[in-house]
């Protein structure tokens, strides 16, 4: 990172900005092609989770190439100045790089719903048969991360 001053490196302090998050928004690439898709997300030891219907482009660059890289940021607020050069944004961020794998098994799907699930609400869920049939998970194992906080 060019700016160190910027630099998250505590991983508590990634993982924080994790768990605020809304949105995750997974960045593909298609034969060079960019692909950047918002979703719904479940993280725990080092793992994205989310889930998507069993065909789509998603699955199709994925199973062509599982490189991905992760995006969350939390904390937005515009820095107004009456010199345009001067405005800017106060957030944090984090950027995270790894594999993506298709989940398939019905128990393990369960889990990462639960996973999915538990970063939105403090409920317990129980999920149809037919429905956690009827979707993929996505797994995303994340090798490394970066942080930023501009403030």
């Amino acid at each position: 990172m060019r700016r160190t001053e910027k630099e998250i490196e505590d991983r508590a302090e990634m993982e924080n900005v994790i768990a605020k998050a809304d949105i995750c928004r997974v960045g593909l690439s298609d034969n060079g092609i960019p692909f950047v898709v918002p979703v719904n997300f479940g993280y725990r030891d080092n793992c994205i989770y989310f889930h998507c219907a069993r065909e789509g482009s998603k699955l199709d660059i994925i199973s062509r190439n599982n490189n991905v890289c992760v995006e969350f940021d939390i904390d937005h607020e515009m820095r107004v100045d009456d010199v345009a050069c001067e405005w800017g944004s106060k957030y944090r961020s984090v950027i995270g790089f790894g594999k993506a794998f298709i989940v398939d098994d019905r128990e393990e799907k369960k889990r990462a719903l639960d996973i999915i699930m538990g970063h939105y609400s403090d409920k317990s869920f129980t999920y149809r048969d037919d429905r956690v049939d009827g979707i993929y998970i996505v797994k995303i194992e994340i090798e490394r991360m970066t942080g930023k906080k501009a403030v």
